[in-house]
């Protein structure tokens, strides 16, 4: 007999999956209020869901509490930047080394869909498809890895890395960094792959702050 339960979602890990792409897709900009009631009526439920889900994403650092019944979408600091693109860089490293070494013909496939993905809406000028789609690039790639540790603290830190890996325009240089990433990975080619990783470390650099000064301006 069928599980009832397989499948089953709770109201607030719905509502916390909502809020939270809303939020590293920049819907809900930083600064913003995010207050119990307003989202319930917003989204058509009551507000204990809606309270735990904010809990959640105050674990995940992208929200501050604040007293009572509201919080409000984190403004990362520019030490906050900094942190998250020095734990990127040691982590990124590592994992992309290691998905060379270790990749199967299964994870490339997956590899390559999420790629292909990102190429079509980089191509169509979408970016949130786009941003979305780099973002699950760097996650597959985790996997490749095949460490249960990494997997761990990539599981961990995840919303905040998505929320840095989406801070860029240049839809198509990212994507073209991703493939020559890819082809490096397919090839096992470590060597390529370790100077790879840090261009695009510096590239990402380099757009995140043109995509802030474009959004400050």
């Amino acid at each position: 007999m069928p599980d009832p339960l397989e499948g089953f979602r709770p109201e607030s890990g719905r509502v916390a999956e909502r809020l939270r792409d809303e939020i590293i897709d920049g819907v809900r900009e930083p600064g913003s209020r995010l207050v119990e009631r307003e989202i319930a009526e917003q989204l058509g439920v009551s507000r204990i869901p809606v309270r735990d889900a904010l809990r959640v994403l105050v674990a995940e650092g992208l929200v501050t509490p604040r007293p009572r019944s509201w919080a409000v979408v984190r403004e990362f600091s520019a030490s906050d930047i900094a942190d998250l693109r020095e734990v990127r860089s040691a982590f990124e490293a590592l994992t992309f080394r290691l998905a060379a070494e270790r990749r199967s013909p299964e994870g490339l496939r997956r590899l390559h869909r999420v790629l292909d993905a990102e190429w079509e809406a980089a191509r169509a000028g979408d970016p949130l498809r786009a941003r979305r789609a780099a973002a699950d690039f760097h996650e597959v790639v985790t996997e490749l890895a095949a460490n249960d540790l990494l997997a761990e603290l990539q599981r961990t830190l995840r919303s905040r890395m998505r929320w840095l890996l989406v801070q860029h325009d240049d839809l198509v240089a990212v994507a073209q960094e991703h493939q020559e990433l890819y082809d490096a990975i397919a090839a096992r080619d470590s060597r390529s792959v370790a100077a790879l990783v840090a261009r695009h470390l510096q590239t990402s650099s380099n757009l995140a702050a043109e995509h802030g000064a474009a959004s400050s301006g």
